[in-house]
Parts: structure tokens; C-alpha cells; sequence
């Protein structure tokens, strides 16, 4: 190619780049001195790689010579950073971000709750702030069984990946569905080796704040033969890993406005209180499973690879923990001498409940766990028919599977008081002699609830590729790429359903259902149960909770074939309270396995491109690039159902509860649709550093398996009171509500997405980049009420709020990555070992929602458009609309930032990662809730008490983590690495939005975890 000089606006652009991509790559024992394998569609030359160091260096230059905006990982940076699973690995790429709770959104796999809750070791990647990621293993489709189109990527062992590569803005060749970005996940091949090669890796990994020893184990064997019938290789590689830690939490519930709140106070002056707590310590245990063996051959013009891949992933928790609050926050009373915050917010002060027995209390042990296995097999065969024809073909099955399970048994009672301390962070919870003798007595405690979940999926794929490429004989055109693909997706799922949370004594039980509750103290209802305390709490940054009496956990075994053993037992202890015979409210399991609790889709799908690449290298700057369209039609069907299970209303007198058929009525639905995505990708090289990028694209991403479902129940929600003296049981209200899981009719989300990015390379692996994007939304799915009409039996219509996702929304994304590379060759001796790597990302978004005009007041509750306005942007406690929303999980600012260090046989890391808060829900559990105060003046119901359905923004903090690794090599075969990670003991806040600001709902504590590896290589 022809040379050019740098010119002054040459200079002056190379000076304005300011950060370079940095990505530290993943785990692998083998790729010590492995070559970067070939991109599939990439004609680059191999990149041959050896020691570490050298990994950055390979990594700056597959960017650099790539056809698209990408970013890449290598393996041999193997051991740099405690990442645990390439979930955490891609955190560390410029324009990747991960969550930090189990924020599973799939209703049919789980209770609701995830966002509670921390995780381990890092969920939910999303692309420059987006979640409508593409999961690719070797440029295939790749998926968990989880409700949604993508790889839960901490699931995949890291030690199996040769590297990993995210695309920006994927050209017509690479499959659609990733709108944010394209991860693929690379496996090696045995021909990526030049002869025989083996390695083995031993690991203990271990859990400050645990305290338990977790093994690890993996190795590689692989080598390629010369035969009369052509060159034959294979390849073996397995992993093994368990991790075990511990993470404890602190939640706040939302603040209530009131104005007689404090004894004695007459002043009228609006305080905020929150009326409840929760403290939990949450015990996790993963053991991951990998296996990937790759057979290769190649004769003449023919080749042809067969690989198998399977990850297999086993978690399980167990949860114990004590909520504490106020049954109706509209009474609930501080003692005099509580102080507030400048906003309002209550800091410090003791709460009482006068008008109940006392504070409510809930002591829960809970067990969860998840099985999951992924096994892809692919055969591809590449056919070189003449110098200007090559013809590839590509046949794929993928089967995943998973079953979870979560079971919880809650043991209730009553303290007098509640004694807070809000002005800490995380908050505090106070407890005199007398509050601690009572969380040990078995008289404050009696069996309240349990909840029993069971869920099961199975997701296959079978996919069929054919491409062909022709190289022309031209200055201009290098050649044209087109090709077709077909897939036969099926997903299904089933889970428990109707009746998975449970009572077994409750205070609107008293009189018509049962007399009295099962109090421990009782001899009949003593067992089995046991104390548990919260030793180190926090890693004793705070405070730790008293001893609470929980169930025994044993409770919570799960039952393959049914609810947990124990269930009958304690929900019998009810059955020896009964008013009647049989008694009323008689327990049964959670139905499970039944066409009811079935979500059942098939998705085929046909897709066609066609792709020319160019060089025009007569201009005074060469450009390159491709350009080309894809064209994909999808064919859906879901089968599902629209239910409706009466609630018992014989009891109840003083009002007209109108009653309605049972509905089990199975409903099939059919989609289609077809879409257009061209794309343009253009380089300009200033010269052999300096080179410029221009991208455009359509992109879209298809709704995941989860929004799809076509299964709707509806609810008549009846509250009511008994009178203990008359055991009369009176109706105080009712509301029509529905739930949708899934609209089989929605549409795909669509984007136009342009980036531009400028990269200048200089030394050994030095780089700066600056890259600029924007792209525009439409069809954004987001959940909206409407109304469905239903007759009661004498035929009267009633109006139920059903509440569904829809494509209500558009959007914009937009922002910046810059990233800078380099080590200090030049400096003296030891010093020269010293490098950087850094990047950071900027992002700004606007959510526009398309919904009925603006509403300042999400009350009277339960009409549509109240409840429209509070799905889509918010509702305080007090009524009033939120609104101004981002969209979900974009951080405005995040970057990461590593101190490397290569020189002989010493390599380190010290690398801190960071991101700025983002939201994480609009209608989250545990930020949701009838219980507030209605202020808006022209409601029928202001000042009354359970008188708004709030649902306050939940946001994932500001976060940052420190993390170190290091390497020494003993010689070319033997090396031993030390590893830590959260150096910093960095605490995981949450925040729920209100009108007084952005309050603390919860914060998180896992603390350091250390391990070391010895792994050897020949």
C-alpha cells in the first residue's frame, strides 16, 4: 500500500484521540503462547502471540485490522484479573457494563424479586447502556434457556474462550438480532497450534467474608497429524470451577409522607418516614462445568471442523434474613425527639404501631437454585472452488435446559418498638436488652407464610447456514459476499403457578378461617426451627442485627416431584386452628406441570445478505469498507392461556362482591414479520497508525421468549376486615386487576444506529481511540395497562386493568468511548515494564413514551390511565407522578483504569472499574405497594391510608471495584498466579426515587476474595 506523510490535520486528529481500547482478556490455562485464531469472516492475517504482554498487543491489532468498529479480547492475558466468569471479563471492554443484582426479569423463572438480591459474580451485560446484546459462539447463535434470546455469560467458563470480540455496529454478514451489540465467543481450534499442545491449571479460590476454600481445575489437549488423506487435528479442553461466597444486605422501605407522625408534634409540618427494614445474609454456591472438543481436517481446496461445546452451571443459595415494619403506615407513630433531614426524611427516631399489637416482624429462610446446561454441536465445511470461488456451509443444533427452584418459610410476630438510625449508610437498626430477649423467645414468633416455586425450560435450535464469497480481480472490488441461513427455535417453559406464596397464619385469617395463630411456644407448633445470628455483618462495618429465630432450612429441600417436604407439616399446624371442617383454608401445592403453567412458542426464521467489499486506494487518504443488506423474514407461534381462579367470598357480608366462572381458556396466536438492515463500513487510513471509521446500519433485536408469552390472569383483589369480637367479616374494597407475562403480538425494536471513530496505533501495542455513536429507537417495549371486560354470572360487565407489555416507546442512545494503551518502553531497566491501559464511556439517553397526556397524579389508584402513568414513570407514595426517567441500565459515566506491569518473568495487574448510578426498574418489588397516602386534593380518597399504588424508580448505585492479579512464570512451562478482587471492600447501594430525592433503598457487602493458581503448559 501506497506510504503517505503525516499531515498537520493528521497530527492535530491523532493529538485530539486521547484513550485507546484496552481490554485485559479472560481466563484460559493454555493460551500461554497460542495464536489468535482467524476471525471466521475476516480475511486478516493470524496474528501469532506469545507470552502476555504480547496479549494487549494482539488484541490492539485485530481492532485495528478489523472490518468492523470491534473490540477484543485475547486469552493469554489469562490470570491478569480475578474474573470469575466472562460476565466479568467483558466489564472490562470500553463500552460494557454489567449489573450487580440477580435482576432476572423472566416471570416464569423466579417470584419477582431479583433485583433484591445480590449477584455473586455479575449479571446483566449491556452495550453502550443498552441490554439488546446478540450472544454469538464462534460467529453462531448462542443461548441459555433463561426467557430471553442471549447467553447468560455467567454461565460460560472463561478458561474455554481464545477470546471474545464485541462488535459496535455488525455489517450485513453477521446475524441480526443485536441492536447495542454483538458479543462472540471464541473457542481455539487444533489447527491454531503448530504441533502438539497441552496445559493444565489447579485453582483455590476463597471468600473473605465466607470463609470456605473453593477449588478449581482445568486443561487442554491438542495436536494435529500429517496423513496420506490430508492434515487431521483435535482438540480437548475441560474446565471445572465452585466459587463460594457470602454478600449481606440492608434494605429501607419507602418513604410515606405525614403530618402527625411524631407525639406531640401539632405543627402540621409533612414528614417522611419509612416504615420498614429488612437485613438478610445470603450464602452462594456455583460449581461450573465446561467441556469443548473441536475435531479439524484439511486436504487441497477442502476443509471442513466439527466442534462440541457444553456448559454446565449448578447454583444454589440459601437466604436467611428479619423484616420489620409497620402493617399501616397511615398510623404508625415516632416517639418524641426523632430528628429529619432538610428534605423532610426521618434520620433517627423509634417507631411505634398503637393502633396494631405492635411492629410487624418476619424472620425468612429461603433457598433458591438454578441448573443449567448448554450444548452446542456445529459442523462447518469451507470449499475453496477456485481461485475466485470459496463455498462454506454451516450446520448447528443447540439444546439448553434449566430447572430452579426458590422456597421460602416465613416465621411472624410482633416487637413494641422500632428504633432507627437512617443517617448511617448503609442505615442501622437499634435493639436495647429487651428487644433482643424477645427475637430469642418463641413466644414472639408463629409459621406466617411459605412460597414454593418450581420452574422448568427447555429451549432447542436447529440452524443451517450457506455462504459463498467471490474475489475479484479488480484494484477497486475485493470481493462479494452473500449467503442465506435458516432456524427452527422452539422454547418452552413451565412453572408453578396460582398459588406459589401461601398463608399459614394471618391476621385477616382470624374468625372466619382460623382462631389464634401457631406460636412456637405452643408444643405443638415448636418444631422445627432453629436461631440464627449475623456474625460479621457487613465484614463488621456496622452494627450486626441481634439473633432471630428462623425455620429450620431444611424446610426448603426442594421436591422434584412436588413442594418441599415439609409444607404439609407446617401448614398443618393451621388446619389444628381451623373454625370449620374442612377448613376453609385448607393447603394444596402450587400446581405444577399442567398445560396452565406452560409457555410454549416456536420461532422460524429466513434471512438472506449480501455484502461487497472495497479498497479504493487512488484517493489521496486509501479508504476501505463494505457495504450491504440483510434481509430476515420470522415466522412466531405461542400458545398460552387466559385465567381466572375465584377467591372464596362466602365470609364476607356489608357489601355486594359480585363472583365470575372460572376461566381456563387456551389461546393460540401467530406473528410474522419481515425486516430490511443495510449497513455501510468505511475506513479512511491516514496512515499506517493513523486510520478513521464510518459506520451506518439498521439494526433490530426481536422480543425476548419471556415478553412473548401469551399467558394473562386475572384477579379480583377483595380486601376486607374481620371483626374479632363478632368474627363479621366486612368488605372494604375491590379492584379488577390482570396480569399479561407476554403479548405474542409485539414487534421487534428497531434502531438506526451511526458511528464514527478515530484509532491511531503506535509502538508495541500502544493505541489511542475516540469513537462517537448515536443511535435512535423505536418500538421500545415497555408495560402498559388496558382494559379487558369481563360478566360476572348474573352478566354484569366489570372492567379489569390488565397490565402487559406493548411497543409503547422510542428512544435515543448517544454518547462517546475514548481508550488509551501503552507501556513505557523507553524508561530505564525494571521501570520499562510499567503500562496503562485505560477507558472510559460517556452516555446520554431520552426515553419518549407514547402515553396518554401528562398526568400529575397517578390517583384515585386503580383506573387505567393511574396506572398507565405509574408503569411508565413513576409514582411517590403521596400519589404524585414521577416522571423524567432514563432509560434502564445506562450509566452516564463509567471507566476502567489498570496499571500493568510485564518485564521478565513478573506480570501484574491492579485495575479498578467503575460506573456511574443507572436505573434498573420503573415497578420493582420492594419499591411497589398499595400502602400510600393520597395527597392529591381532588381525589375522593386523599388522606386515607392505603389509598395510592405507588412504584418508585429503583437505581443501581455509583460502583467501583478494585481488583489485582499476579503472574510469575518459574520458565516457559510453569507459572503461579495470585489474584485478589474487591481490595477496596466497596459496598453495592441502591436507591428508590422519590420527590425528596433519590433516598438509599438498599446497599449490599460481599467483601475480598482471594485465589491462586499453579498452571503448567508443554
Amino acid at each position: 500500500m501506497k506510504q503517505f506523510q503525516r499531515t498537520a490535520i493528521a497530527v492535530g486528529a491523532a493529538q485530539f484521540v486521547l484513550m485507546a481500547s484496552g481490554a485485559m482478556f479472560a481466563h484460559s490455562a493454555y493460551a500461554q503462547d497460542a495464536t489468535a485464531k482467524k476471525d471466521d469472516k475476516s480475511d486478516t492475517n493470524t496474528v501469532v502471540v506469545v507470552g502476555q504482554r504480547a496479549a494487549l498487543e494482539s488484541a490492539a491489532m485485530r481492532k485495528k485490522n478489523a472490518d468492523e468498529i470491534v473490540d477484543s479480547v485475547v486469552a493469554d492475558d489469562i490470570g491478569k484479573l480475578p474474573d470469575r466468569s466472562v460476565t466479568e471479563v467483558l466489564q472490562r471492554v470500553v463500552g460494557v457494563t454489567i449489573d450487580r443484582t440477580l435482576n432476572r426479569v423472566d416471570p416464569q423463572q423466579g417470584v419477582g424479586d431479583g433485583v433484591n438480591h445480590y449477584a455473586a459474580e455479575g449479571t446483566g451485560v449491556s452495550v453502550r447502556g443498552l441490554t439488546y446484546v446478540r450472544s454469538e459462539l464462534n460467529g453462531r447463535d448462542a443461548f441459555s434457556a433463561n426467557g430471553g434470546r442471549s447467553l447468560s455469560f455467567e454461565d460460560v467458563p472463561p478458561e474455554l474462550m481464545a477470546g471474545i470480540d464485541v462488535y459496535k455496529n455488525p455489517s450485513a454478514e453477521r446475524i441480526e438480532g443485536g441492536i447495542s451489540g454483538l458479543v462472540n465467543l471464541r473457542t481455539a481450534l487444533p489447527f491454531d497450534f503448530p504441533g502438539a499442545k497441552g496445559a493444565v491449571s489447579v485453582e483455590a479460590s476463597r471468600s473473605q467474608l465466607r470463609g470456605k476454600n473453593s477449588p478449581g481445575l482445568s486443561g487442554l489437549l491438542s495436536n494435529r497429524w500429517k496423513t496420506p488423506f490430508g492434515q487431521f487435528g483435535a482438540l480437548i479442553d475441560v474446565a471445572r470451577s465452585r466459587i463460594n461466597t457470602r454478600s449481606d444486605g440492608m434494605q429501607i422501605s419507602p418513604y410515606i409522607p405525614r403530618t402527625n407522625a411524631v407525639q406531640g408534634d401539632t405543627s402540621g409540618t409533612q414528614r417522611w418516614i419509612s416504615n420498614g427494614s429488612y437485613w438478610t445474609s445470603n450464602n452462594f454456591e456455583r460449581e461450573r462445568d465446561g467441556l469443548y472438543g473441536a475435531l479439524q481436517w484439511k486436504k487441497d481446496r477442502l476443509s471442513s471442523y466439527l466442534t462440541f461445546f457444553r456448559s454446565k452451571y449448578d447454583m444454589n443459595t440459601t437466604e436467611y434474613g428479619m423484616n420489620t415494619g409497620t402493617a399501616n403506615p397511615s398510623t404508625s407513630m415516632l416517639d418524641p425527639g426523632a430528628t429529619f433531614a432538610d428534605n423532610g426524611a426521618l434520620l433517627t427516631g423509634t417507631l411505634r404501631s398503637p393502633n396494631e399489637t405492635g411492629i410487624s416482624l418476619s424472620s425468612s429462610s429461603r433457598a433458591a437454585g438454578r441448573k443449567s446446561d448448554t450444548r452446542d454441536i456445529a459442523w462447518h465445511t469451507d470449499w475453496r472452488a477456485t481461485d475466485s470461488w470459496t463455498i462454506s456451509s454451516d450446520l448447528q443444533h443447540t439444546r439448553a435446559t434449566t430447572t430452579g427452584y426458590d422456597n421460602l418459610v416465613g416465621m411472624q410476630g410482633t416487637l413494641p418498638k422500632m428504633t432507627w438510625d437512617l443517617a448511617k449508610s448503609p442505615a442501622e437498626l437499634h435493639f436495647d436488652d429487651a428487644d433482643r430477649a424477645l427475637l430469642l423467645d418463641p413466644k414472639t414468633y408463629y409459621w406466617g407464610t411459605s412460597q414454593e416455586h418450581r420452574d422448568q425450560a427447555v429451549g432447542t435450535m436447529n440452524a443451517a447456514r450457506l455462504d459463498a464469497k467471490f474475489i475479484f480481480d479488480s484494484p477497486v472490488l475485493n470481493d462479494l459476499r452473500f449467503g442465506v441461513r435458516f432456524t427452527d427455535r422452539k422454547a418452552d417453559t413451565r412453572s408453578t403457578h396460582g398459588s406459589e406464596w401461601t398463608a399459614i397464619a394471618q391476621p385477616w385469617m382470624q374468625g372466619w378461617a382460623i382462631n389464634g395463630y401457631p406460636y412456637l411456644s405452643d408444643p405443638r407448633f415448636s418444631k422445627p426451627v432453629m436461631t440464627m445470628g449475623f456474625p460479621n455483618f457487613f465484614g463488621g462495618k456496622m452494627i450486626a442485627p441481634p439473633p432471630v429465630i428462623i425455620a429450620d432450612p431444611a424446610l426448603n429441600t426442594p421436591n422434584a416431584d412436588g413442594a418441599p417436604g415439609g409444607f404439609a407439616l407446617i401448614h398443618g399446624y393451621a388446619n389444628q386452628l381451623c373454625t370449620s371442617d374442612p377448613c376453609a383454608m385448607n393447603w394444596t401445592p402450587a400446581p405444577f406441570g399442567d398445560a396452565e403453567g406452560l409457555n410454549q412458542q416456536r420461532e422460524r426464521t429466513k434471512a438472506a445478505y449480501s455484502q461487497l467489499r472495497f479498497n479504493v486506494d487512488t484517493l489521496p487518504y486509501p479508504v476501505d469498507g463494505n457495504v450491504g443488506v440483510r434481509v430476515v423474514r420470522t415466522n412466531m407461534a405461542a400458545t398460552g392461556y387466559l385465567l381466572y381462579t375465584q377467591p372464596d367470598i362466602s365470609k364476607i357480608s356489608g357489601g355486594v362482591v359480585p363472583a365470575f366462572a372460572p376461566l381456563s381458556d387456551k389461546r393460540d396466536f401467530d406473528n410474522s414479520y419481515t425486516n430490511v438492515l443495510p449497513s455501510l463500513n468505511v475506513r479512511m487510513k491516514v496512515n499506517e497508525d493513523l486510520q478513521f471509521r464510518a459506520a451506518y446500519s439498521k439494526g433490530m433485536t426481536r422480543p425476548d421468549f419471556y415478553q412473548l408469552q401469551a399467558y394473562t390472569t386475572l384477579n379480583e383483589n377483595i380486601k376486607s376486615s374481620t371483626n374479632t369480637t363478632t368474627n363479621v367479616t366486612t368488605l372494604d374494597s375491590i379492584t379488577y386487576t390482570g396480569s399479561g407475562r407476554g403479548n405474542p403480538a409485539l414487534k421487534p425494536t428497531k434502531s438506526d444506529n451511526l458511528d464514527f471513530s478515530a484509532e491511531y496505533y503506535f509502538g508495541h501495542g500502544g493505541s489511542l481511540t475516540l469513537a462517537v455513536f448515536n443511535k435512535r429507537l423505536k418500538d421500545i417495549i415497555i408495560g402498559q395497562t388496558s382494559i379487558y371486560t369481563m360478566n360476572d354470572l348474573t352478566g354484569k360487565p366489570y372492567d379489569f386493568n390488565v397490565t402487559g407489555p406493548t411497543n409503547g416507546a422510542s428512544g435515543r442512545a448517544s454518547g462517546a468511548e475514548l481508550a488509551y494503551q501503552q507501556y513505557f518502553d523507553k524508561l530505564p531497566g525494571l521501570w520499562s515494564g510499567f503500562g496503562i491501559s485505560a477507558n472510559y464511556t460517556y452516555l446520554d439517553s431520552r426515553l419518549n413514551l407514547n402515553a396518554p397526556p401528562h398526568l400529575a397524579w397517578c390517583t384515585p389508584k386503580d383506573t387505567p390511565a393511574a396506572n398507565t402513568a405509574r408503569d411508565l414513570a413513576g409514582c411517590d407514595t403521596d400519589g404524585r407522578v414521577l416522571g423524567g426517567l432514563p432509560m434502564t441500565n445506562l450509566s452516564k459515566n463509567a471507566y476502567n483504569l489498570a496499571l500493568l506491569y510485564d518485564k521478565g518473568p513478573v506480570s501484574a495487574r491492579l485495575a479498578y472499574s467503575w460506573r456511574s448510578k443507572y436505573l434498573q426498574a420503573v415497578n420493582a418489588y420492594g419499591t411497589n405497594g398499595g400502602e400510600g397516602i393520597d395527597a392529591n386534593p381532588d381525589s375522593p380518597n386523599k388522606g386515607q391510608g392505603y389509598s395510592v399504588n405507588y412504584a418508585l424508580p429503583t437505581y443501581g448505585g455509583a460502583y467501583g471495584q478494585l481488583d489485582a492479579g499476579f503472574q510469575y512464570k518459574f520458565n516457559d512451562n510453569l507459572n503461579l498466579s495470585v489474584e485478589a478482587s474487591n481490595l477496596t471492600n466497596s459496598i453495592y447501594r441502591q436507591y428508590m426515587q422519590q420527590h425528596i430525592g433519590l433516598m438509599e433503598r438498599g446497599a449490599f457487602y460481599t467483601g475480598r476474595s482471594y485465589s491462586v493458581r499453579m498452571g503448567y503448559s508443554f
